[in-house]
């Protein structure tokens, strides 16, 4: 009885359930009558009663309950019920995929029904009978409606390609749903990456991340400002209202001040984009690595003689520099147990597979050894400057030759100490991955390093804090791994070994990091 007391005291925001008859009247009465709850059901998820009283919303195990009246649901044939909108590119590509994968894994049959051009059903059903267990509705809309159907509690889950901003984190709160940036509301579902593209006759192969955003500004409007032809430059980018047009703006024009220019060619996805700009010999535009088509990717380029490709490697470890995580937003409240599975299940290593295979980038740890980085530490060399001297190089190679170095690697957001998007990703896979004993009796290195800017032993300096401050981050969030099992240490090489240029604010970026190295 004072579990049952303890759980109807306890007002949790909670499942609203699509297509169930809400705001009904229902008496919920202990099983030996001493306590008596009523009001009007508000959710249900077939473990627990969401109920509106005179005491504000309660959220009651249904074990310890009966239900009476008009609003009771039918708990012999509960079918568990999630509704998923936003970016289509989520929803109408990687997710039935992984739904495919989640029945054969879970011995459920699977069927779709296209309820309309933008909504999709699929059914999830159980035993010979093929009774009907779950639906999962998907609603191909973009990232704007995604985090608006979310708040108006129209959608149990946002599928987004950019982060919530304030103002949206904002009404979450004050519509009960809790804090949307917080551990658990939010989940990087994949890796994807933002590329320039061109037609494949054009014979430009390059182009430095400020140009680029020259172009998408309407400052450089002929290709031969680029080495290409005497030709103007027809741009062309994702609509304003999708999650890769909003991150466009963010991660290419907004670092550098500018805005893109009024006349360039929009699209609402990404097979429209890639047919028309393989056409054009003269187009230039920004798509992801994931829907890039016929088209062709142009290198990043810098003055210091850098050039970065959006590989399967390079968007996993960040040291591209435009990567553009998937992202999947959940309210505050608890979801039916079918979902909270499907939910856990995109976290196995099977889930990653199916991601890689879709045309993704995943989130599963690789090891690199040494042997396959020596463009790196040739960059290291050609690029130390004078500070950096040959007896710090020398250290770094014998301190990291022994080991091989993880794709998980951490960079902060820009003049901030909290972790990017991506990087927060990283310190729970991490960690889930040391609570599991993968990395029991092996040693993780945190290695820091820096931009140039600014003295080599400064720089040195303030990457041992990042690293530390990584480890310790990585250290909280596995709370249940034997780290006495764990050899953790952090070392930090400052400039030494650069990704990218640092004449600009990006390269700067991408070169603070915090690598990890496993022996």
């Amino acid at each position: 009885m004072a579990l049952l007391r303890a759980a109807i005291l306890a007002a949790l925001s909670f499942l609203m359930v699509p297509g169930l008859a809400l705001a009904q009247d229902v008496m919920l009465r202990s099983h030996d009558g001493s306590v008596e709850i009523s009001g009007n059901l508000l959710g249900f998820d077939g473990e627990f009663y969401r109920v509106d009283t005179i005491y504000g919303e309660l959220t009651v195990d249904g074990s310890g309950v009966g239900c009476e009246g008009p609003g009771c649901p039918d708990l012999e044939h509960y079918v568990a019920r999630l509704v998923f909108s936003g970016a289509p590119t989520i929803g109408r590509v990687l997710m039935p995929a992984l739904i495919e994968a989640f029945a054969i894994r879970g011995d459920y049959g699977v069927t779709r029904e296209e309820l309309s051009p933008q909504e999709v059903r699929y059914a999830l059903h159980q035993g010979a009978e093929a009774v009907l267990i779950g639906e999962f509705i998907f609603r191909m809309t973009n990232t704007d409606e995604g985090f608006a159907d979310l708040l108006a509690d129209e959608a149990d889950v946002a599928m987004t390609l950019r982060e919530a901003r304030q103002d949206e984190i904002t009404r979450a709160r004050e519509a009960g749903l809790g804090n949307l940036a917080a551990q658990g509301q939010v989940r990087v579902l994949a890796l994807d990456a933002l590329i320039p593209v061109v037609a494949p006759s054009n014979p430009v192969q390059g182009i430095s991340l400020r140009q680029l955003a020259q172009v998408l500004a309407g400052e450089i409007t002929n290709w031969t400002d680029l080495g290409g032809p005497d030709a103007p430059i027809d741009v062309h980018l994702w609509d304003a209202s999708t999650g890769i047009g909003q991150a466009s703006v963010d991660q290419v024009l907004r670092p550098e001040g500018k805005e893109p220019l009024a006349q360039v060619v929009r699209h609402a996805n990404g097979m429209a984009f890639a047919e028309v700009v393989a056409r054009d010999p003269f187009a230039l535009g920004l798509t992801t690595r994931s829907e890039q088509g016929n088209t062709w990717e142009l290198a990043l380029t810098g003055e210091c003689g850098f050039a970065l490709s959006a590989t399967r490697r390079a968007v996993k470890t960040e040291d591209y520099p435009l990567t553009a995580p998937l992202f999947i937003y959940l309210p505050a409240r608890r979801l039916p147990k079918l979902a909270r599975e499907f939910l856990s299940y995109l976290r196995d290593p099977s889930a990653q597979l199916v991601i890689r295979r879709a045309g993704f980038v995943d989130q599963t740890p690789e090891e690199i050894e040494i042997n396959a980085q020596g463009d790196r530490f040739a960059n290291a060399i050609a690029q130390a400057g004078a500070e950096l001297g040959l007896e710090e190089l020398q250290r770094m190679v014998r301190v990291l030759g022994p080991l091989k170095r993880l794709t998980t690697t951490f960079r902060f957001e820009a003049g901030s100490v909290r972790l990017d998007a991506q990087s927060r990703s990283n310190a729970e896979q991490l960690a889930r991955a040391m609570e599991l004993g993968h990395y029991d009796a092996r040693r993780l290195m945190f290695v820091g390093f820096s931009d140039g800017d600014g003295p080599a032993g400064t720089n040195r300096d303030i990457a041992l804090r990042r690293a530390e401050t990584v480890q310790r981050a990585v250290m909280r969030a596995a709370e249940t791994a034997n780290l006495d099992r764990i050899g953790l240490e952090t070392d930090a090489f400052g400039e030494a070994m650069p990704m990218a240029c640092d004449d600009t604010a990006w390269g700067r970026q991408v070169n603070r990091r915090v690598e990890v190295w496993v022996r």
